[in-house]
């Protein structure tokens, strides 16, 4: 009937027009169809009153688990994610049955958005909403943390390591021995002085830190963990394109600096300045640093313990077998002699401007006066004997 009417009113707008209406029926019939639905939609609605409002918001509702959950399973939740980046690892987990039903139960949790990476023993099938409390209770965490301390050495590092996550001592040693393969770009290898780089050493780029490692992590993947947090804050800080530009130093000489002062400051204040002093020395005055803790270096390399500058022998401080020494040879030694903090860095890549040549430490406290002549330094050590520091 409708299409009836529908051709008789077209037939007085024009009647010369063809009545083979193909198109016209078409659409005509889908309009009629698209309102029938409507309308019965609009009747359950008015006529099913609660029950069709049941069936309408079973739509719109996120699919859900019920209850606690079923098999242990441990979950990680990468660094920086969003809800939705743990809504979607925990389906892959099979923990909750859907990301809108976490992000709503997490938008619901007034702390919902503190949830922190690291690895959570869960279970699987859970509620969303027993699923968000279960990441925000600390107790829930896998923690195999590790604390790193400023100018640690690579090799007591690996003792760290080893003791602190139960994976061999000898694994670490050996994931070490290519550093490429941890991740350290080549570049950081190049020097501008014209002397060689300790190419096959990780020294100086495990960072220090405070660490969490994902359970049941190989040596290899913890220290690249350590090198990418190492790569991280170096670019934080430019401090590539700073030690290059207004240095004119390679970022690999500008981190052996900081590992120097890193080993000799006692009062992170001190830090620019000592390595003002080495960057002085090795360029300025091309003289030898004489920077005792490198001579402790190569005492750490054999196993041996340090020990401090009054109490070393002539022959420890000049010995040729040492690669490291800087009592013999001029300007910056064979590579970082530990992993300097990020003070260290910010001292290397911006020293304090001056002309010394000398420090030494004249209190207890760890405090160094500068000179930069032979007799200010000594006035220096004289007043560090009067302290009580062990030199003279």
């Amino acid at each position: 009937m409708i299409d009836e009417l529908d051709l008789a009113f077209d037939e007085q707008v024009d009647k010369t027009k063809p009545r083979h209406r193909r198109g016209s029926r078409g659409k005509g019939g889908k309009s009629a169809v698209a309102f029938l639905m409507v309308f019965i939609l609009l009747g359950v609605l008015g006529v099913g009153g609660y029950l069709g409002y049941e069936k309408i918001k079973g739509f719109f509702t996120a699919a859900d688990y019920d209850g606690p959950g079923t098999d242990p399973v441990q979950v990680t939740i990468a660094k920086n994610a969003t809800l939705t980046d743990i809504g979607n690892t925990l389906v892959d987990s099979d923990v909750v049955k859907s990301t809108a039903a976490f992000t709503e139960a997490a938008d619901q949790n007034p702390k919902g958005k503190n949830i922190q990476s690291g690895t959570y023993n869960m279970r699987k099938q859970m509620a969303a909403e027993q699923a968000v409390t279960v990441l925000l209770d600390p107790k829930s965490r896998v923690v195999a943390g590790v604390v790193v301390p400023e100018g640690t050495t690579a090799r007591k590092t690996y003792e760290l390591l080893a003791k602190g996550t139960g994976v061999p001592l000898k694994d670490f040693q050996k994931a070490a021995k290519d550093p490429a393969a941890l991740g350290v770009p080549d570049f950081w290898y190049k020097r501008r002085d014209g002397k060689k780089a300790a190419t096959t050493s990780i020294e100086g780029f495990l960072f220090p830190d405070t660490y969490e490692f994902p359970p049941k992590s190989t040596a290899s993947e913890i220290l690249t963990i350590m090198v990418q947090r190492f790569l991280s804050v170096t670019k934080d800080l430019d401090f590539v394109d700073k030690v290059q530009d207004n240095l004119s130093v390679s970022p690999y000489e500008a981190l052996i600096v900081a590992s120097l002062s890193q080993a000799e400051a006692g009062i992170a204040a001190d830090l620019p300045k000592i390595s003002r002093v080495a960057y002085n020395r090795a360029y300025k005055k091309s003289m030898p640093l004489q920077f005792d803790v490198t001579t402790n270096y190569w005492l750490d390399l054999q196993s041996k313990t340090g020990k401090h500058s009054g109490s070393m022998t002539q022959a420890e401080l000049e010995d040729p077998k040492n690669p490291y020494t800087t009592e013999l040879r001029v300007g910056l030694p064979l590579g970082p002699i530990n992993s300097p903090g990020e003070a260290a860095l910010k001292g290397a890549e911006a020293p304090t401007a001056g002309p010394w040549l000398f420090f030494v430490a004249v209190d207890k406290s760890g405090r160094s006066a500068f000179a930069t002549t032979n007799a200010e330094h000594d006035a220096n050590v004289q007043k560090a004997c009067r302290n009580g520091i062990p030199l003279c």
